[in-house]
């Protein structure tokens, strides 16, 4: 499995290590035009909003296609966007760039489609965690390349090596990805009923919730944490970059080495369970936090939680998705993530604004445990249905057995 595998883990390290180079930075450098907190609010959740709109257009589009070239147009809309924010020279250009970038989106969910077309059901969680080590092995090299670079060269700097990365990727995926599904699966897309009717279903719906309030509260906290690190700690934007590196290590750790584990000896949704409740004890915990030590030890619960809970989740829901409609469903939960994207954000950095460091955590508390709320239900609904099942299968063998 991990052969096949290796191209898009290749492409979404390098993908990934150029995000990681802009997200702790972007803050500050939108302040350093004189914008306030709320400002750097709004901007994350422009973005979001592009990818709100983005993300099941070109996750339908990929079920018609293939995903390799909507890969290549994410690349490219990535690597315009952040050339153009690297010679930014106001605000304007900054949100222009951004809507560029947002629009051009649909990457996330469209590689988790092409990872669902390579693997087994069974096989699905720990090939997501590849997909989440990835992730996380592309964040210690952002944030040390993104510090580095912004206390040497300036703001530009960054922003042009994330292009680069970006453009690298493209390159990769041209010349070496090959396309994960076949012209068969291509002509056999899904009508727009067959999916909406999907969407309503009793199995999917209640996963497409629960990953819209886990992504709500990840987002928050996403837009407000080197804010946080700023106020609670006093940290600069580079260092506030090494400790986002620092992050991605132990996320990349872990998902390699606890959730594939994890997954086998509890199953997806007692994981993903847990996974929140481990978040819901990292963000409780900010409030009561004043020290560097403890804020290390809140961030290392949020990256137990983070890594153990978006692949299982993602997993639950690939198993309730028809092959014909993955890239589109997908491409839905990656659109959920945009809105949370665009909601949130701003609500955070207003409450940091607002009532200072010790409640930057509250929106994402808030709703990461509506979220764990949901999982727990879920595990309830589905125990009853499995005794159900059973119970039927018992009395349909008694009958047999009479008769």
């Amino acid at each position: 499995m991990l052969k096949r595998l290796l191209p898009i883990l290749g492409i979404t390290f390098i993908d990934i290590m150029g995000f990681s180079i802009l997200i702790p930075i972007l803050p500050y450098f939108v302040k350093h035009f004189g914008a306030s907190d709320f400002t750097v609010g709004v901007l994350f959740s422009t973005f979001a909003f592009c990818g709100l709109l983005a993300g099941p257009i070109w996750g339908n589009v990929s079920d018609r296609i293939g995903r390799k070239g909507v890969l290549i147009i994410s690349q490219i809309g990535a690597t315009i966007g952040w050339a153009i924010l690297a010679f930014a020279p106001t605000m304007l250009i900054v949100f222009i760039a951004r809507i560029i970038e947002g629009l051009s989106g649909g990457n996330i969910g469209v590689t988790q489609a092409y990872v669902t077309d390579l693997v087994e059901p069974k096989e699905r969680t720990r090939a997501y965690s590849y997909i989440g080590a990835a992730f996380g092995a592309g964040f210690p090299f952002g944030g040390l390349i993104g510090g580095f670079l912004l206390d040497h060269f300036g703001f530009s700097a960054p922003f042009l090596v994330a292009a680069g990365l970006q453009l690298l990727t493209l390159i990769i995926t041209i010349t070496m990805l090959p396309e994960s599904t076949s012209r068969q699966e291509r002509s056999n897309v899904a009508s727009f009923a067959e999916i909406v009717g999907n969407l309503r279903d009793g199995h999917t719906a209640p996963i497409l919730w629960q990953k819209l309030a886990i992504s709500l509260g990840l987002y928050a906290w996403f837009a407000v944490f080197a804010l946080y690190l700023q106020a609670a700690l006093h940290m600069s934007a580079s260092q506030a970059s090494y400790m986002f590196g620092a992050f991605g290590v132990l996320n990349a750790l872990l998902q390699i080495f606890l959730v594939g584990q994890l997954s086998d000896w509890l199953g997806d949704r007692r994981a993903s369970n847990a996974g929140l409740a481990t978040l819901v004890l990292a963000f409780a915990l900010i409030p009561f936090i004043h020290t560097f030590l403890a804020v290390a030890g809140a961030f290392a619960l949020f990256a137990i939680g983070m890594s153990v809970t978006s692949p299982t989740i993602t997993s639950l829901l690939s198993q309730s998705v028809p092959a014909n409609q993955r890239g589109t469903i997908l491409g839905v939960a990656s659109s959920l993530d945009s809105f949370a994207g665009v909601v949130t954000p701003m609500a955070s950095t207003a409450v940091l604004g607002r009532y200072g460091s010790p409640f930057a955590g509250l929106v994402s508390l808030f709703f990461e445990v509506i979220a764990l709320a949901l999982g727990l239900a879920s595990t309830k609904r589905e125990r009853q249905q499995t005794e159900s099942d059973v119970s039927a299968a018992s009395l349909s063998e008694e009958g047999l057995v009479e008769a």
